[in-house]
């Protein structure tokens, strides 16, 4: 959904209605995954893909009608193998469609609250769970915050439903859940990944670049001005701090989806960051160094009253093993680290 935003923003700006297919279940070896997104515009323009391109038109058809009637529907498509070939796969499979029309046109002011409350959610980065009844006479939705509010008309709507979102919040996992008998799919989006580099040396140009094209949002800290020069980076980071690490990190929302390498080796830069950062939730601390500068970081952290369960959070030296050797490759070899540390804890959940 993410990927056509910009788009289906500027159609409810212009008030232009659209209809929203969402991919709800698969079986198989289904083309796109549960929350896979298209939206159809009642002039047949289309922003997004459901399968790629083996049953986007059966899907703008079921569009047309939904946004005629007004009435939601759930269609469920099979792929076969030779529809599957043509888009890269090796099989085929079934794809589960929820096909609605947009919140935000809707005469409900609960469900435009809805869509409203949502946006400004994605754009503050805020997790969210938007969960939809499958099976409705007419839209019905509801935005979970994992931990906060909850918006939309209840009156549909129990406590169980609440308790599915954050359930499936937990495991980030979007897909079709049972609510009182009632089919509902659980639509996840959880905050935008955050990579932290305190150091904007030659190695932070190739993380952010990665991070980047990896959907993170990029933050780099770095108190030396020659060094935190957006100039510098071919793909600039979404934020640059020309600050030290105990002025600026209060301003970084420091969360389990933060995910933070420390590249200078300074300990006039590292320690402060590193003090904050393990008495933070993040996901993950990485630290370049030789075993040398590893151990005399250690020393130092012990003296300054850290534990030696604080200090197995740090990881270094850095990255997999991947033999790197130029700045690009120990980029690469720190962006495979964290992306494995990730999955891998969301895996646990």
């Amino acid at each position: 959904m993410r990927d056509i935003l910009p788009e289906i923003d500027a159609w409810v700006a212009e008030g232009t209605p659209f209809a929203l297919a969402t991919v709800v279940r698969t079986w198989g070896s289904s083309p796109r995954q549960p929350g896979a997104a298209m939206a159809v515009r009642e002039d047949l323009r289309v922003a997004g893909s459901v399968s790629g391109g083996c049953i986007e038109g059966a899907v703008i058809e079921e569009a047309k009608d939904v946004l005629a009637t007004g009435i939601p529907r759930t269609v469920t498509f099979g792929v076969s193998d030779d529809s599957a070939w043509s888009v890269g796969l090796t099989c085929g499979g079934k794809v589960k469609v929820l096909v609605e029309r947009c919140p935000a046109f809707d005469p409900d002011p609960a469900e435009r609250a809805v869509w409203t409350a949502w946006r400004a959610a994605l754009r503050e980065n805020r997790p969210v769970v938007l969960l939809a009844q499958m099976a409705a006479t007419r839209p019905a939705h509801l935005l979970v915050d994992p931990t906060g509010p909850v918006t939309g008309d209840r009156g549909g709507w129990t406590a169980a439903a609440v308790a599915a979102a954050r359930a499936a919040y937990a495991t980030r996992d979007s897909g079709e859940v049972d609510v009182d008998g009632k089919a509902v799919f659980a639509h996840v989006f959880p905050r935008r990944d955050q990579l932290l580099v305190v150091g904007a040396a030659h190695i932070a140009l190739g993380l952010v670049r990665l991070g980047h094209q990896l959907g993170f949002e990029t933050v780099v800290i770095d108190p030396r001005r020659i060094f935190a020069d957006r100039v510098r980076f071919p793909v600039p980071p979404d934020r640059l701090l020309d600050g030290w690490p105990q002025e600026t990190l209060p301003s970084v929302d420091l969360t389990d989806d933060t995910y933070a390498v420390l590249l200078t080796h300074d300990p006039k830069i590292d320690d402060p960051a590193t003090h904050i950062l393990l008495r933070s939730p993040v996901a993950y601390i990485g630290a370049l160094g030789s075993k040398r500068t590893q151990q005399k970081r250690r020393e130092r952290l012990l003296k300054a009253g850290f534990s030696e369960d604080d200090l197995a959070r740090i990881r270094g030296p850095i990255g997999l093993p991947i033999h790197a050797c130029t700045p690009d490759e120990i980029a690469l070899a720190i962006m495979a680290e964290v992306v494995q540390t990730k999955n891998a804890r969301r895996q646990r959940v």
